[in-house]
């Protein structure tokens, strides 16, 4: 069972960049598909950004240029390079974790497709 913590978030201003990390434990993430979501105050969590475990990639929109997520299995840690920030980035940022997903290419970024979750990033974009 592999266990996730996130780190990297933080406060910056608009048009800034952050890279958050997932560290994972008690499992390789090698043969994990992962993914991260957000959530604002008051709103749903939505999947940002997914990899599958032969390194392909989804985005959803709001993310789509602006946002690359990667892995490194030897270091077993995923990344969220976040580039051009916008107010409406911030949120509580988690990174998913799952062996298996069902649903077809957009289940990385279904929320309910992951049975592992770390405890969240928090990260603010001011204007």
């Amino acid at each position: 069972q592999v266990q996730l913590v996130e780190s990297g978030g933080g406060s910056v201003q608009a048009g800034g960049s952050l890279r958050l990390s997932c560290a994972a434990s008690g499992d390789t993430v090698s043969g994990y598909h992962m993914g991260w979501f957000r959530q604002a105050p008051g709103k749903e969590r939505e999947g940002v950004a997914g990899i599958w475990s032969d390194g392909s990639t989804k985005y959803a929109d709001s993310a789509k240029g602006r946002f690359t997520i990667s892995k490194d299995n030897a270091k077993n840690i995923l990344y969220l390079q976040m580039n051009s920030l916008k107010p409406e980035d911030s949120a509580l940022y988690y990174c998913a974790a799952d062996r298996y997903l069902y649903g077809g290419t957009w289940s990385l970024l279904w929320e309910s497709a992951y049975d592992y979750w770390g405890q969240g990033t928090q990260v603010t974009v001011s204007s």
